[in-house]
């Protein structure tokens, strides 16, 4: 592949488009609300019995998220290093992208009372999307040079979110007026939607897929496979420990990432259970949220050019901590309203300056971008795995969501002072 081609960098963007409509409307907006809906109308409130154990629905909910990331983080760290041993990052990307698209489509036989059978489909199709964006992300160092990763990582989450906000108005639509488009009520207009984002992400994914290119080894499959795949990642730890900016980046990464991907994934269930936000308002949060984040991803960028990615960064890392101070004292509508819209300025500017730094301080030429984006990966979903359960945790023994955002605050501030003591540069020598 052509570096900054600009071809190859649209259709690498057109990825984020095809598979965040999955991480917006199904994690994010639509699921948990039907989730909730779904389970209380079944079960008669919020006790649930999975698999014979009664339990909270939150919390089985946010054990569930802990649990698919952490099957993410036992799989594709050695399955990156295969990657790059055989050169075949497009072909792992396309398998866990069919995984999560047909396990997103399979929602739509989830009804509530078949609880496990929802619960599973989630996990599979969080498993699709987690892994998929491994070797997605590690595709960035290859067809941008550095100078413009910034600019290029910031493209693809606002076509992403682009993206996510044009299917969710559609969603909105279905939902409010099911009759007109001949579904019995808003709850299998809402399967439906399942079906559609499961659709979306299959069918956009094979934009990228025609144009990013596999760089294939002769290595064969064969019984030292795996083996194989450990050596690549003992390799890429190696050289990070060697590296130690790269290092410290990612300790302050991993901190930060467990308050953000929390607040992010159970933002739903606080809105409806603690705000008592309606399915129709917290889409209309969702928009303003996405519409907001587009902004925020080129803002954030645009700072980093001025001040670098460390300031870029710290800044919005304050910025979170004010979010969850605060999402604990607010208690009516049209103040979360407002707090959402500051939430989508900084959850569009973490997200992408976060792997465009990380993109700069992998070593230049190398040909185990898999591998070293696997370790990115890996902390950000032992992130997500620490934080919901830390926030399911502390719901569980305190009965209230407000308690659990404000812990977060503590992961950002370790994030944000091991950051201020990390000197950032594009490459180490």
């Amino acid at each position: 592949m052509i570096l900054d081609d600009k071809k190859t960098i649209n259709a690498w963007c057109s990825y984020d488009w095809a598979n965040s409509v999955y991480n917006l409307i199904v994690t994010t907006a639509i699921f948990p609300i039907y989730y909730t809906n779904a389970t209380q109308a079944a079960f008669g409130g919020d006790l649930v019995t999975f698999f014979g154990i009664e339990i909270d629905s939150s919390v089985l909910y946010s054990y569930a998220i802990s649990f698919s990331f952490l099957i993410a983080v036992i799989l594709y760290p050695v399955l990156s290093g295969i990657a790059d041993y055989r050169g075949a990052k497009k072909s792992y990307m396309r398998f866990f992208t069919y995984l999560g698209s047909l396990a997103c489509m399979g929602l739509f036989f989830f009804d509530g009372a078949n609880i496990e059978i929802g619960i599973l489909l989630a996990i599979t199709a969080s498993i699709g999307y987690a892994s998929s964006v491994v070797f997605y992300n590690a595709f960035l160092p290859e067809i941008a040079s550095e100078s413009k990763m910034d600019a290029v990582s910031a493209k693809g989450f606002s076509m992403g979110y682009i993206g996510s906000v044009l299917l969710l108005i559609v969603s909105l639509v279905l939902v409010q007026m099911p009759e007109t488009f001949g579904f019995d009520g808003a709850g299998s207009a809402t399967q439906f939607v399942f079906l559609l984002v499961g659709l979306w992400w299959f069918g956009f994914a094979h934009i990228a897929f025609a144009r990013l290119e596999d760089r294939p080894t002769k290595n064969k499959i064969t019984s030292q496979v795996l083996s194989a795949g450990f050596r690549e990642l003992q390799k890429v730890f190696t050289s990070l420990k060697e590296r130690a900016s790269a290092l410290r980046y990612l300790s302050s990464f991993f901190f930060y990432s467990m308050g953000v991907q929390s607040v992010m994934l159970l933002a739903p269930l606080f809105a409806a259970k603690e705000i008592g936000m309606e399915s129709v308002e917290m889409i209309i949060v969702i928009l303003i949220i996405q519409l907001v984040a587009i902004g925020g991803a080129y803002l954030f960028a645009w700072i980093s050019i001025l001040k670098g990615n460390k300031t870029s960064i710290m800044l919005a890392i304050i910025i979170w901590i004010g979010i969850c101070i605060m999402a604990y004292m607010i208690q009516d509508k049209t103040s979360f309203y407002g707090l959402a819209a500051v939430l989508g300025l900084v959850m569009g500017g973490i997200q992408s300056i976060s792997r465009s730094t990380y993109s700069k301080l992998i070593p230049e030429g190398t040909k185990d971008t898999a591998s070293y984006f696997s370790f990115y990966d890996v902390t950000e979903k032992i992130a997500i795995v620490l934080g919901t359960l830390t926030y399911g945790a502390i719901l569980s023994l305190t009965g209230t969501m407000r308690n659990s955002i404000l812990f977060m605050t503590l992961f950002f501030g370790i994030g944000l002072l091991i950051l201020f003591f990390t000197k950032l540069q594009s490459k180490e020598d």
